[in-house]
């Protein structure tokens, strides 16, 4: 098979093996997820693929359909730091991002400032209720999504490998929210929408909330270090140079002059 320059042979050895591993990663993942979470396959793909190529997405939801309880399970799972940040109107960025503090050296007595670092400060990121913040908060999520970074008082600090963020929202309760821009929801790779699951899973999540349970969860991928590379992913090219050409007018034409089939 001929390919274009600057593509990856996905016949070779080694990208075969690589894939074979992250098909195997992501079945063994999901198994440890059904021991905590009850259905809502389709949301657990979307998400572990987010997860495998670095991206970051929106989970909308009514309350109490296990989106918190998904993304801080997946933290379990993969052996990651986890924070979670609730959204409200009086939240600062500061109260993201972190702050300098004045702290006393008691060995001389002088005083100097150290950094505080905030929340974002971990590998997965759960900001619930996002769109309950104003702008201004909203936006500190930006370069931290983006560039994988914060800047504070003009110093600039890099978040540690593996970085994503995980963002919930109520559809159905919009009274005194913010939505958000649409050069924000432009970060966020996939916008999942979760449904109330069917009555024999609803029955199970009753069972299972009513009794105490304490699931032990196998690591199929332990830390950071063992999280599959999503320059692996970023690096793969179709070899037909129309899928570029297909991808730009997407870009460019926007929702307006996408048709979606009909289901």
């Amino acid at each position: 098979m001929e390919l274009h320059q600057g593509t990856v042979d996905l016949e070779s050895a080694n990208d075969v093996a690589l894939a074979d591993r992250l098909n195997a990663g992501r079945k063994q993942i999901a198994a440890e997820l059904q021991k905590q979470i009850v259905g809502q396959d389709d949301v657990v793909q979307l998400v572990l693929l987010t997860l495998f190529v670095g991206g970051n997405s929106l989970i909308v939801g009514v309350p109490g359909l296990a989106k918190t309880l998904l993304i801080q399970t997946l933290a379990k799972v993969l052996d990651l730091k986890f924070t979670r940040i609730q959204f409200t109107p009086d939240l600062m960025p500061s109260d993201i991002t972190g702050t300098d503090l004045i702290q006393e050296d008691t060995s001389t007595g002088r005083r100097q400032m150290v950094f505080a670092p905030g929340p974002i400060f971990s590998n997965i990121v759960l900001a619930d209720e996002i769109n309950r913040t104003p702008p201004k908060t909203q936006s500190a999520l930006l370069e931290a999504m983006q560039e994988h970074r914060v800047t504070i008082q003009g110093r600039t600090y890099v978040l540690e490998e593996p970085f994503y963020v995980f963002a919930t929202q109520n559809p159905i309760e919009l009274e005194g929210t913010y939505p958000l821009p649409e050069a924000q929801l432009d970060r966020f790779m996939f916008h999942i929408i979760i449904d109330h699951p069917p009555e024999d899973e609803e029955f199970e999540v009753v069972r299972t909330t009513t009794a105490i349970q304490e699931p032990q969860f196998t690591r199929p991928v332990s830390g950071p270090d063992r999280l599959p590379s999503s320059d692996w992913c970023a690096a793969c090219r179709w070899p037909s140079p129309s899928c570029g050409t297909r991808s730009r007018w997407f870009a460019r034409a926007g929702p307006s002059r996408i048709r979606r089939p009909n289901r």
